[in-house]
């Protein structure tokens, strides 16, 4: 080779090294008839969704004591998977109660039917434009989850959200729904001030302005469903519920009802998780 050509190359190869950095090789689109669930990871340039290998063995009938909102969002998604109109969804309330399992349930349920689960971090959530443009030509129906939805005071995330949910001129398409669960109803910190009658605490004029600019975003999700702890004999059937899952026997049964609710009061949480954690530490000492 001689020494002209040599540098040619190797001032080509500099070249596409150079064009390579400001126009990178898109990620590769997962095969979605075969991809269940995956995850949204942005980047520099552009993001990528990342399949989810192992998905949760959550089914619906493990969910105990949230029936009423069990079948709320069961009519809802249905509804989506026939192509009739359906709602975006806010699941909200006490921690441990079942939200985020729901959601992940309605996946292994209906995978089988076209249900998709991408589950996006709230701070990426204003990708959602470029995310949702890779579905307008699939036939599956592609569920956005997002977990543990909220903002701080003063957070401008939320303004952008709320334009994406609704309002802008590149609609979401029409098999693609938003599902988020979060602890706070209305997704942003409330204060006394906003209750408060008078402007004269915060010398706005019009302070029932402010108070709906923070009801908003919550607003833009049509079906909003409430979980709230359980009270002690939903607690203990969910307890029973597990350990017949985990194929534990019951003999002294006073004895596991009594164990069952002093695990619960050091946790100060009668809840759908604080059961599972239970049934579990149960079955690991009494299985042989």
């Amino acid at each position: 080779m001689s020494k002209d050509l040599y540098h040619l190359l190797q001032r080509i190869e500099t070249l596409l090294i150079r064009i390579e950095q400001h126009y990178p090789i898109p990620p590769p689109i997962p095969d979605w008839q075969t991809v269940m669930a995956s995850r949204w990871h942005p980047s520099h340039h552009q993001g990528q969704f990342l399949p989810i290998q192992t998905l949760p063995s959550i089914c619906l009938q493990d969910l105990q004591g949230i029936d009423q909102q069990k079948q709320r969002l069961i009519r809802n998604t249905e509804q989506f998977l026939q192509a009739k109109p359906a709602n975006h969804a806010l699941l909200w309330g006490a921690a441990g109660i079942g939200k985020s399992s729901l959601i992940k349930a309605l996946l292994n349920q209906y995978a089988s039917q076209g249900l998709r689960l991408i589950e996006v971090d709230k701070k990426h959530l204003l990708d959602l434009p470029t995310l949702v443009s890779h579905f307008y030509s699939r036939p599956e129906y592609f569920i956005i989850f997002s977990d543990d939805l909220s903002f701080e005071e003063h957070d401008p995330d939320y303004k952008s959200l709320k334009s994406v949910l609704e309002g802008t001129l590149n609609a979401l398409p029409e098999n693609v729904l938003i599902y988020a669960t979060s602890n706070r109803r209305h997704l942003m910190p409330e204060t006394h001030q906003d209750n408060a009658d008078t402007h004269m605490i915060t010398g706005e004029i019009h302070p029932a302005e402010t108070v709906a600019e923070k009801l908003s975003l919550s607003e833009r999700f049509g079906l909003w469903l409430s979980f709230y702890p359980f009270n002690q004999e939903d607690y203990l059937r969910i307890v029973w519920h597990w350990l017949a899952v985990l194929n534990v026997p019951i003999q002294e049964e006073q004895e596991l009802r009594t164990a069952a609710l002093q695990w619960a009061l050091a946790r100060g949480s009668r809840s759908g998780r604080s059961a599972w954690q239970f049934a579990k530490d149960w079955a690991g000492q009494h299985l042989n």
